[in-house]
């Protein structure tokens, strides 16, 4: 093997591992973007937040539907 086509594997070599280093940040910066939370609010119209849970409930509920704890109002 001559000096040409050693340097040609090594070339070929860099620019793969640069290729699979690259890809591998794309991926993982959109799982990161796909797990943040929505910049947008959701709407809670017509609910009511248990104070022990969090859970949303209807307004005209009295006791929360995943707790059974007291809703206030």
């Amino acid at each position: 093997m001559d000096q040409t086509t050693a340097l040609a594997l090594v070339g070929a070599a860099v620019l793969g591992i640069a290729a699979i280093v690259l890809m591998l940040r794309r991926r993982r910066k959109d799982v990161e973007e796909t797990t943040k939370e929505s910049p947008f609010a959701a709407s809670t119209e017509g609910e009511k937040r248990c104070p022990s849970c969090g859970m949303g409930n209807l307004v005209t509920d009295d006791r929360c539907i995943a707790c059974g704890a007291k809703l206030p109002g």
